[in-house]
């Protein structure tokens, strides 16, 4: 029975045109190229050469983050917030060219008085610091986000943010 129904998704996925992925131990760096679950699989392109070169640019650790988990992360702040240039502010403020601008300055968005505050400009440091765990690291924020627990992650997601967020992008 068991020969049986692995025969029979064998020739599932033949018919489909795919085959088993490999199965891999490979610890995702900058260098990996792995995609989304959601997104299709794509080939290496000038975009990715280009991505992968501006992550191996960042400082440690972020150089050796995984840009796609990167992104994967930041799928949880979507929700709330924006990246691109020009795009507005959510339940949360736009995150283009975070990094180099002091807290609580974005335009048009109204922060709560523990942002108003507060006295320090974005960095990696302190976006990790927040990522952790926001309402530890800045009591009376108003963003209702449990943190990201993981360092890995954190990493990704700030070699992401940088990336993405950076003004000639």
């Amino acid at each position: 029975m068991r020969r049986l129904l692995i025969a029979v998704s064998l020739i599932a996925l033949a018919a489909c045109g795919q085959s088993p992925a490999p199965s891999t131990t490979e610890t995702p760096t900058a260098t990996t190229t792995e995609s989304a679950a959601s997104a299709p699989a794509a080939t290496t392109t000038e975009v990715d050469e280009e991505i992968l070169e501006a992550v191996a640019e960042l400082p440690a650790p972020y150089n050796q983050a995984n840009y796609e988990a990167g992104r994967r992360v930041f799928a949880q702040c979507r929700s709330c917030h924006t990246i691109g240039r020009g795009e507005p502010n959510r339940v949360g403020p736009n995150l283009h060219g975070v990094f180099g601008r002091e807290i609580g300055t974005a335009p048009g968005f109204n922060y709560s008085q523990a942002v108003q505050d507060a006295n320090f400009t974005w960095d990696a440091e302190h976006l990790n610091n927040w990522l952790s765990n926001p309402q530890t690291f800045l009591p009376g924020n108003r963003m209702a986000f449990a943190g990201v627990h993981n360092e890995t992650q954190r990493r990704d997601v700030i070699a992401y943010l940088m990336v993405e967020s950076r003004p000639e992008h």
